[in-house]
């Protein structure tokens, strides 16, 4: 037997021995387990009214994983945002009549590569899209001038650029080019169609120009075999106004016997 083995063996043996120890209960009885239970029960049915009424308003409210969110309201729908101090900074109505934004800038972007579409401020209004389309039968209405470098009209479609009331002007540094690839190009007014180059010249260059409606003067031959044959060659002639007419032609010019035309320009 080692030093250890006999120190603890004769501790045991001087251990005092009790024979009738008293056993104590360890546990809540009585009214505090009843108490318990209740309070257990009570949070059951707590929970179970509290799962029961979530469902109930995500039910009511069309709260859905796969489905979109709804706001409906009977007058309109404001979305508000604020700054740190509370100020309103921002500020999006939709109603029954229109869908306003009040806001420092408002921008429509593309959802592939977020780039502009449509942006709008105080001072302009951008609209970054590769075609702007106006399908309204009156086209589209400019109270003031329009920057553009292109105006084309849709494929099997004619172009009209129309002011009823007003004048048309088309102005270019370096130049204004009209061009039909396959179809005519025409110019109409009600009053006066001016052509003018206050530098330069204007170029007609065409297989066939003319030019119809032009009123005819009188010219008297002094030859009666000339007077008795039937006129089919004419002669150009221009007012000091700039007005054109025609002219019977002779063997010499017959623009100043016919030049009492002039006097109604």
């Amino acid at each position: 037997m080692t030093r250890e083995q006999y120190i603890l063996a004769t501790q045991q043996n001087n251990l005092p021995r009790t024979e009738n120890a008293q056993l104590y209960p360890v546990g809540i009885y009585g009214w505090r387990k009843r108490c318990l239970y209740f309070f257990v029960l009570l949070l059951l049915v707590t929970m179970i009214v509290n799962l029961a009424m979530t469902i109930w308003i995500l039910k009511v409210m069309n709260f859905t994983v796969d489905s979109p969110l709804v706001l409906q309201s009977d007058r309109n729908v404001t979305v508000n945002a604020r700054n740190h101090m509370g100020q309103l900074t921002g500020q999006l109505t939709i109603g029954a009549d229109a869908v306003e934004a009040q806001c420092k800038r408002f921008e429509v972007r593309a959802s592939e590569d977020g780039r502009v579409l449509f942006s709008a401020d105080e001072d302009e209004i951008t609209i970054g899209a590769e075609k702007l389309k106006v399908t309204g039968t009156e086209g589209a209405v400019f109270g003031h001038s329009v920057e553009t470098p292109h105006i084309r009209a849709e494929p099997s479609q004619d172009l009209r650029l129309e002011s009823p009331t007003r004048s048309l002007i088309m102005e270019a540094p370096r130049g204004v080019q009209v061009s039909a690839a396959a179809g005519d190009f025409k110019a109409t007014c009600r009053k006066e169609l001016h052509l003018q180059s206050t530098e330069g010249e204007i170029f007609l260059n065409a297989e066939t120009i003319r030019l119809g409606n032009l009123p005819t003067g009188s010219f008297s031959s002094s030859s009666p075999s000339s007077s008795s044959s039937r006129q089919t060659v004419y002669e150009l002639c221009v007012c000091p106004s700039g007005k054109l007419y025609l002219s019977p032609a002779g063997v010499g010019s017959t623009c100043q016997s016919s030049s009492s035309i002039c006097l109604w320009s």
